[in-house]
């Protein structure tokens, strides 16, 4: 559907939003193949999908600069691609694959490549949070004028680890973008029932951040709050607390059992689904051929398959190497 009232920023050009149209639809082909391969046996353990939520990765990522730093969370593979993370790897370590990121030892939730500055996501929530905070740190004491973007679910704002690390980074002015990806539901309790105050960016008044609420499902929306929280950070003003809503279209996990979501919402929200209102844009507003956009879906479709072959074709760990890389042992 159209995106009515809406004004393109005069910097965004037609390349960036074809940009974020193939990252985005990327992102939902790579988890629809996630899911297949969960469902057909392939892959041990479950999987959080994205789908329904990549606009946020996307518009936050573009605002990164090479040198810049993330943490993730147990729906991770968003960030993760919208990093520009191999594809191949990732896939790999979804497999439990030795060519895997993490030499398949992490899995679907803890995927990590320093190389690109993805710190790692992580199963616990709220765990990446502290984590963004450390390497905030670390950047100010070298100097090197990276920012960290710390991305979480609504869910981790009611961690002691939320409130300790904003407390602390505001106190030290570090520059860390706090991203909550509020997609209304935990594994079985909606955002209202637990959450006091009715939105996570009105925390950041109780520790002198700013703090702002978008629309988690415009790409551009995300880009230009985070672009701004970003060139915040990097002139020595502290943290940004960002809240994005959006909702995720499946389930907490692959292998959720019961939904308990009212299927009228389910249906309302995938009405306004990301990928269909950037394209609407893009063909209504911009004048892009579908010719073009369909070309980027095709060539999405073979990059999903030259990943899966790349994961098939890697060897499983070595067993003997099941030490190799942690921090203790016994």
């Amino acid at each position: 559907m159209p995106i009515k009232g809406k004004t393109v920023l005069e910097d965004i050009s037609v390349e960036m939003q074809l940009g974020w149209y193939r990252q985005m639809y990327l992102i939902r082909a790579f988890e629809r193949e996630v899911y297949q391969l969960n469902t057909a046996g392939v892959v041990r353990g479950t999987a959080h999908l994205y789908i329904g939520m990549e606009a946020i990765a996307v518009g936050a990522c573009t605002a990164m600069r090479e040198d810049d730093l993330l943490t993730s969370t147990h729906r991770g593979h968003g960030h993760c691609i919208g990093r520009n993370l191999d594809l191949g790897r990732m896939m790999a370590e979804i497999l439990g694959r030795s060519d895997g990121t993490c030499g398949g030892k992490g899995g679907s939730m803890h995927i990590a490549d320093i190389s690109r500055g993805m710190l790692g996501a992580d199963g616990i929530v709220g765990g990446g949070i502290p984590i963004a905070v450390g390497a905030a740190l670390g950047g100010r004491l070298k100097n090197n004028g990276s920012v960290v973007f710390c991305f979480f679910g609504e869910g981790a704002s009611n961690q002691g680890s939320f409130h300790e690390a904003l407390n602390l980074a505001s106190v030290q002015k570090l520059p860390v973008v706090f991203i909550c990806e509020n997609n209304l539901w935990a594994l079985s309790a909606g955002f209202a029932d637990t959450t006091a105050g009715a939105s996570v960016a009105n925390r950041a008044k109780s520790y002198g951040i700013p703090g702002n609420n978008v629309d988690g499902n415009d790409v551009q929306a995300v880009f230009q709050v985070t672009r701004e929280a970003a060139a915040h950070a990097r002139q020595g003003l502290g943290p940004s607390l960002l809240e994005c809503a959006t909702y995720r279209w499946e389930g907490h996990s692959i292998f959720t059992k019961r939904e308990i979501r009212p299927e009228a919402e389910i249906q309302q929200w995938k009405e306004r689904d990301p990928i269909l209102r950037l394209r609407s844009e893009l063909l209504e507003t911009r004048g892009v051929p579908t010719g073009k956009l369909e070309q980027i879906e095709a060539a999405v479709g073979v990059e999903i398959a030259e990943a899966v072959r790349f994961a098939k074709a890697s060897p499983l760990p070595d067993p003997l190497k099941a030490t190799e890389h942690i921090y203790t042992q016994q």
